[in-house]
């Protein structure tokens, strides 16, 4: 059975880009996200509370931080959708801006301060 949740989840630009930099990283914590997207905390945690719902991120949180990763592939079409999200949409500008900004970033000093 499809999931439109799964689909819900990978409509969102914002969403996309969440799913995008985790594919670059592996796992980073609100503030990394919101720094490297350029948005509030608000909008990134309600959006990553969407991909946790639809089963795309797992959290793992240490003391009063959260860190996100992707969840491992359910299905084939999970593991497609990713490497979509990695491959022909990981050369969208503004996915390669994303990357790049989280690339310059201190990861996770922020978080510490």
């Amino acid at each position: 059975m499809i999931s439109p949740g799964l689909f819900g989840a990978f409509a969102d630009a914002t969403r996309l880009r969440i799913l995008s930099l985790l594919l670059a990283q592996k796992e980073l914590c609100v503030c990394d996200l919101c720094a490297a997207l350029r948005e509030i905390q608000p909008k990134v945690s309600r959006h990553l509370a969407t991909l946790r719902r639809a089963g795309l991120v797992e959290v793992r949180c240490d003391g009063k931080w959260k860190y996100y990763s992707l969840a491992r592939a359910r299905t084939p079409l999970h593991r497609t959708l990713l490497g979509c999200v990695g491959s022909c949409l990981g050369e969208l500008h503004e996915l390669a801006a994303d990357r790049a900004r989280l690339g310059s970033l201190a990861l996770r000093v922020r978080c510490r301060a």
